[in-house]
């Protein structure tokens, strides 16, 4: 779908859908040219969210649109390429402490500044303006 031509007739939440897939793509590309670590989107969401912080896999689970079944593969995959550490809770030695190691916020810190590339591109050609407005509406309350 790369023509205006093919998003001419769709309604706002296959237009979001087509525009999200095609950005995932470009950045996916874009980090698979620059690196051997492959880092699929859901990781790179679980990344995100664990960034700077060492929440606890129950807070992730409860706090990402994944299964739990998933995040636990996904953390497993990114301990096994190691982009994060799993260590015991300092209080409750049931729960289980993640965060990024080194080498993950290094990973972390380059796709951030792709996406910081890829946004300056598309506010080249839109607009700065629309840009911040888009982002803007992205972030009210849709009350939906």
């Amino acid at each position: 779908m790369n023509s205006n031509s093919d998003l001419e007739n769709l309604d706002l939440i296959d237009l979001i859908s087509e525009r999200h897939s095609l950005l995932r793509s470009i950045l996916g590309k874009a980090w698979n040219e620059n690196s051997e670590i492959y880092i699929s989107n859901s990781e790179w969401y679980i990344m995100a969210r664990i960034y700077k912080k060492q929440p606890t896999i129950s807070y992730v689970t409860k706090n990402v649109e994944i299964s739990r079944q998933a995040i636990h593969k996904f953390i497993k995959n990114l301990a096994s390429k190691g982009l994060v550490e799993i260590r015991n809770a300092e209080n409750n030695r049931k729960e289980k402490c993640i965060q990024l190691t080194p080498l993950g916020e290094q990973c972390y810190e380059k796709i951030v500044a792709l996406k910081g590339q890829l946004e300056k591109k598309i506010a080249e050609n839109i607009g700065a303006e629309k840009v911040e407005e888009l982002k803007n509406i992205l972030k009210l309350d849709w009350k939906v």
